[in-house]
């Protein structure tokens, strides 16, 4: 009963992707390329991945075709003309690289967090030497390479060795072995040793969300939209898996009407928009028109308070549970520092997809309903047990509440999803957290995580820890006692 705003998404569903015909393509003006031409030339990019086009003026494109780019002024939609097929089309910029760059080699992956290469290095799928490249999070400059490795101790773990500038502008990861270019040193690595095992396979990685559906596709017509399959259903409205302009998998919430004002709607789905984090669903397009549609990416296994009452839930060990509120904390450590607040932060609101990854959604929304039941801030629609006093009893939301909120979504990672405080309801639970009460301790929980929690529920919300402080603790609760990076062999 205590749900509102939920993405109830049922795990069971497998959905398949559908095509589209290529045949028709928009060939765009000559004159349009003589002018860019003229405005600074034509820089030539490599795709990083494949790309079906979605509507008629895009292009598609195949990973490794490359592609010349004649306006990159409209953000992340770029005109670009195929130097494989000769036509012409948007494509998203984030799917592209320069065809001379580093960030165009498949093993490079920039700008991703050490936890996160482990996420991805550790997928079972993966044999040992996998890696992957990145941005030193430590050395401005530097670079990390990270590898998949076994030993019978630790089974499968990931070893991270940092790759140093010289002056020269050469590399090195051991000072004796230096090499003019990184492509120089993955590729030795790859044929010599000298590491914890040579480098095997470049490690895969899913396309990333392009940034928005298209181009221009923002307030979008009703008629857009198909919806396939009921996913789950809420106090205010249902999820659907479906599909946008025939082409593209999404996911559509949509609105009772009445539940919120259509102007108050669209001017806070312009800031929502904005919101652009790895760890936050994105918010795609909207339908302003009663009923409202919120129209996110798709997230394949639903929502966290479903995927952990289910099978795949009774098989999360630990290691498995604090990994995913450490990506939840990420996706609120974002929100905080953009002065955001969520104001209902509960594993009903947190989206799983392929590989355990973890995405905060419905950020902002429950400030906009109107139902007399809901802002009362009572009765069964309100989420009390996941609200902070302040919040609950004045009104006060703030990134302090939403700690507060984060500390009872750990219980419900901790039992699988077991509701918060078994056995009292809303009003009880309000009268005994005002004298004191907090949760015990859940079963099978180490002392350290339920402190977490009683520092999420401290009374002053000044004195609760900061989203910021959460992702690091989180991140590295089972790895402070290891050190930062492997030397080389004989460094």
């Amino acid at each position: 009963a205590e749900q509102n705003l939920t993405s109830d998404y049922g795990s069971e569903c497998q959905p398949v992707l559908r095509g589209r015909s290529m045949s028709k393509m928009t060939l765009f003006p000559k004159c349009v390329f003589l002018c860019v031409f003229l405005a600074g030339g034509v820089t030539t990019f490599v795709a990083l991945y494949d790309y079906e086009s979605r509507t008629a003026s895009d292009l598609t494109f195949r990973k490794g075709d490359r592609l010349q780019i004649v306006n990159n002024t409209e953000g992340d939609w770029w005109l670009a003309r195929s130097l494989t097929t000769g036509e012409s089309g948007y494509i998203p910029s984030n799917y592209v690289a320069p065809s001379d760059s580093i960030q165009a080699e498949e093993w490079y992956f920039g700008k991703i967090t050490r936890r996160d290469s482990e996420r991805l290095l550790l997928n079972l799928q993966n044999r040992r030497g996998t890696f992957l490249v990145r941005e030193s999070e430590t050395t401005k400059g530097a670079y990390c390479l990270s590898v998949l490795d076994y030993d019978n101790t630790k089974g499968l773990n990931v070893k991270h060795y940092k790759i140093r500038k010289l002056d020269s502008g050469g590399f090195y990861i051991t000072s004796r072995t230096q090499f003019t270019s990184l492509q120089q040193l993955v590729f030795h690595y790859q044929h010599s040793d000298g590491l914890c095992h040579a480098l095997s396979d470049v490690c895969p990685v899913a396309k990333p969300q392009t940034q928005g559906l298209a181009r221009d596709a923002w307030e979008i017509p009703r008629e857009s939209l198909r919806l396939d399959l009921k996913l789950g259903q809420g106090c205010f409205g249902e999820v659907w898996m479906g599909t946008w302009n025939g082409t593209t998998r999404v996911a559509i919430k949509t609105l009772k009407p009445g539940t919120m004002s259509p102007e108050a709607f669209l001017q806070e789905a312009q800031v929502m928009k904005k919101l652009r984090h790895e760890k936050l669903v994105q918010l795609y397009a909207v339908v302003s028109e009663e009923p409202i549609y919120i129209v996110t990416e798709y997230m394949s296994q639903g929502s966290l308070l479903d995927f952990l009452k289910g099978d795949a839930g009774k098989m999360l060990r630990l290691p498995q549970l604090v990994d995913m509120a450490a990506q939840i904390a990420a996706g609120m450590a974002y929100v905080e520092r953009m002065n955001y607040v969520h104001r209902d932060l509960r594993a009903a609101n947190i989206l799983v997809g392929d590989s355990l990854v973890c995405k905060v959604a419905d950020f902002g929304l429950a400030r906009l309903i109107e139902d007399n039941e809901y802002t009362a801030r009572q009765g069964a629609k309100f989420p009390i047990k996941w609200t902070a006093p302040e919040a609950a009893l004045y009104g006060r939301f703030t990134i302090k509440s939403d700690v507060w909120s984060f500390g009872v979504l750990l219980t419900e990672l901790a039992t699988k999803g077991r509701v918060p405080y078994p056995g009292m309801v809303n009003r009880e639970v309000l009268d005994q957290v005002e004298r004191g009460y907090r949760m015990p301790c859940p079963s099978e929980c180490p002392s350290s995580l339920h402190e977490l929690m009683l520092s999420c529920w401290r009374k002053d919300p000044e004195e609760r820890p900061t989203f910021e402080y959460l992702q690091g603790f989180l991140e590295d609760y089972f790895t402070s006692t290891e050190p930062q990076y492997q030397p080389g062999e004989n460094l």
